[in-house]
């Protein structure tokens, strides 16, 4: 260890002194400052799902390019090497191609603990098909695999042309290589150095703003990942052997790069047009007048200029201080590339001199959704200088989940790491980790619900890309586990703009009046929170479901509630629900037939009363109980899912409903998640899975049902606009 440490003080010292150089040197070409000290590299290409062909010759282009570089490389597929003491005698580990879980929870933490102590992590390509049930990893190799289209050509685009591994580059290389679309774009969390045009390609799916190249600082260590490097013949592509070396040198910490993360959003801060980070034609001209003493100049018809930290999302205009004693000319504001979407465009005029600036303004109407890009249009001859220019954004615009589709949420969990013990996941007489009560297994894991960085984090994240807003939280009673981790969950839900209703469970000695007084202890405690789910149709009032409302035969308590509070029973028996708000229905079976739905619809609208029928994926519970002779509900591929959701919108069948529930999110011993299912559950336990739903297989089958629940949530409030249009 002491070894190690010295190592890094001195690479760190070095990146220190070759960053304070950079401010009086000029950039060197791209290989040409090669590490003063040997180093050394652990190349990990462990496999347990899909193995890519090209892993033999990555590591030995690896291998060349230390042996030119000045370090030494260790290639392995044990997992075992993955432990502090060894982890320290390395400068970076590189996961090349490396697929499935392939780390087991004390060598997950050995990992984390090196990158965050200083240490370096390098993924390559399937490194993002990695470790899907390791939160953590997501934000250290930046975003997961979803899918990609056939291996083909494309044009990648260079956004930051001073980062080792990218300065080499043009600001558009064509290449053959499996391209990945991802589950989340991380430009938000990471300093993006490449992106795809998926304009020239089929398949992209990152809706224009497609990065494939990243960097971050992980706290004290650094992160690099590429998403390109599929192929056998991409190992000896000189520009892709230079790429792999200049993130294993800014990983190692041997070469300084910035890797500040995120992007800028345009807001009203002013940017000095001269700032570009890819370009043609145009060069920095000296302003004594214009800020920081120069200006964007020798603009040329046909030039254009990029700002890979600048986002266009959500800018409405475009406003650039200039001058001209030229022809003057347009300035083109597109998204993406230069070539990209044209987002606008503002005139520029004569001014009479080069330093007299004026401003001038243009609305920006396209839909941008990348980094900008200026391009430049004029007569012969110089045309204009910038100096600086600004976008206005408007507020954010990120939709929202839809607040009519509720998800019924169980944060009944535990595990002995967090709780103590295990909870709920033994139901049956299981012995968790890898024996669970449950036919489908968790892509985290049996997870605690108390995890607020990890499974809660997760959860949100996953509800989010539901489409859903509106979780109704498994609540037993006051001061019980559920209510106690209440307040974890709603700060989560808060942090992904999603609300949190009440599912008041049958806790022993409930009555109509302890369920008036919950609501009222509820709403005391947690009215506060923004996460807190008031329904703005429904004169802003909270929802309360009440599971087996019919085990209570008198309601009449809630009347002193009525008015605050929307209550709601469980049945489709009209003739129960005297003193409620609404209906629903919860049973996952009974969603495929829609047993007396339309009569409880149009019950529900008579009587100004909230309808929420339950559709579910799929019920099984024999693990949970077993020897249970409760009838099963097979998924059928998400073919029971859709014939759930299309029975609710059909007024003929389902009654027109105010909002959908789901059954579940996460109730597992009962079969009915959407939450992802491991697509790899243990063996020899019977697992079911999702693989085959809608089509898909591997980790796109593991959201197969978030991403239909998404697209079912939209066609409803597509049906509700239209609804009420027609009123």
């Amino acid at each position: 260890m002491r070894r190690q440490l010295a190592r890094r003080a001195r690479h760190i010292a070095c990146a220190a002194a070759l960053a304070l150089g950079a401010a009086f040197l000029a950039p060197a070409p791209a290989g040409a400052a090669a590490a003063a000290d040997p180093y050394d590299v652990l190349v990990f290409s462990k496999t347990a799902g899909f193995r890519h062909d090209s892993i033999p010759a990555g590591i030995t282009a690896i291998q060349e390019l230390g042996a030119a570089d000045g370090f030494d490389v260790t290639a392995t597929e044990d997992a075992a090497a993955f432990t502090p003491s060894n982890l320290a005698g390395y400068e970076a580990v590189v996961f090349l191609s490396t697929t499935g879980d392939v780390l087991d929870t004390a060598q997950q933490d050995a990992l984390s603990a090196y990158v965050d102590g200083g240490g370096g992590f390098v993924g390559v390509h399937a490194a993002a098909d990695t470790e899907y049930d390791w939160p953590t990893y997501e934000h250290l190799v930046g975003a997961w695999f979803k899918s990609h289209p056939a291996i083909q050509e494309a044009k990648v685009v260079t956004e930051d042309h001073a980062h080792p591994a990218t300065s080499h580059l043009d600001d558009e290389w064509t290449r053959t290589d499996e391209l990945y679309n991802y589950r989340t774009n991380p430009r938000a969390d990471v300093h993006v150095l490449q992106t795809l045009d998926e304009s020239s390609y089929t398949g992209g799916e990152m809706g224009g703003d497609h990065p494939i190249t990243w960097c971050h600082p992980q706290q004290e260590g650094r992160s690099f990942y590429t998403g390109l490097g599929h192929t056998i013949e991409s190992y000896s592509d000189p520009d892709f052997r230079q790429l792999l070396l200049g993130g294993i040198q800014y990983a190692a910490g041997t070469v300084a790069a910035d890797c500040g993360s995120g992007t800028t959003a345009p807001g009203d801060e002013s940017v000095e047009a001269e700032s570009y980070t890819s370009s043609s034609g145009v060069q920095s001209a000296a302003h004594a007048g214009a800020g920081g003493g120069a200006t964007l100049g020798y603009i040329d018809n046909g030039d254009w200029t990029g700002y890979a930290s600048v986002d266009t999302a959500g800018a409405t205009s475009f406003t650039a201080k200039v001058s001209s004693a030229g022809a003057g000319g347009t300035i083109e504001v597109h998204s993406g590339s230069a070539t990209g979407p044209l987002l606008g465009s503002v005139d520029v005029a004569p001014t009479g001199g080069w330093e007299t600036f004026t401003e001038v303004t243009g609305a920006l109407t396209g839909a941008g959704s990348g980094p900008l890009f200026l391009r430049f249009t004029g007569g012969a001859g110089s045309l204009f200088d910038i100096d600086s220019f600004t976008l206005a954004k408007e507020q954010d615009t990120k939709a929202a989940g839809s607040s009519n589709v509720h998800l019924f949420y169980y944060p009944w969990y535990g595990t002995p790491e967090t709780n103590g013990s295990w909870r709920h996941w033994e139901q049956g007489g299981h012995t968790p980790p890898d024996d669970i009560g449950a036919d489908l297994y968790p892509k985290l894991g049996p997870y605690d619900s108390g995890d607020a960085a990890g499974a809660v984090e997760q959860h949100m994240k996953w509800i989010e890309q539901s489409g859903a807003g509106v979780i109704v939280y498994s609540w037993w009673g006051q001061g019980g586990y559920e209510d106690e981790l209440a307040p974890v969950v709603l700060d989560a839900a808060a942090r992904h703009g999603i609300k949190v209703a009440w599912h008041i469970e049958p806790y022993g000695d409930r009555t109509a009046a302890s369920v008036v007084d919950d609501i009222a202890y509820l709403n005391a405690t947690y009215g506060d929170s923004p996460a807190y789910y008031r329904d703005a149709e429904h004169g802003n009032r909270p929802a309360f479901y009440i599971f087996e409302s019919l085990k209570i035969q008198d309601w009449s308590a809630l009347d002193a509630v009525s008015d605050s509070a929307i209550v709601l029973a469980q049945t489709t028996d009209t003739t129960k629900v005297a003193h409620f708000g609404g209906i629903y229905t919860y049973d996952g079976i009974a969603g495929a037939t829609a047993p007396g739905w339309k009569q409880a619809g149009e019950y529900a609208e008579a009587n100004n009363l909230v309808w929420a029928p339950s559709v579910a994926p799929g019920y099984i519970d024999d693990r949970a109980v077993p020897g249970n002779t409760t009838p099963t509900l097979g998924r059928e591929d998400g073919a029971s899912y859709d014939l759930e959701w299309s029975n609710a919108l059909d007024p003929a069948i389902g009654g027109s409903p105010s909002w959908v529930s789901v059954t579940s999110f996460n109730e597992w011993h009962e079969g009915s998640p959407i939450e992802p299912a491991s697509s790899t559950p243990p063996a020899g336990h019977g697992y079911q899975s999702y693989e085959g739903a809608y089509g898909k297989t591997g980790a796109a089958a593991e959201t197969a049902y978030l991403d239909r629940t998404a697209y079912w949530a939209d066609r409803f409030e597509q049906q509700r606009a239209e609804a009420r249009s027609a009123d």
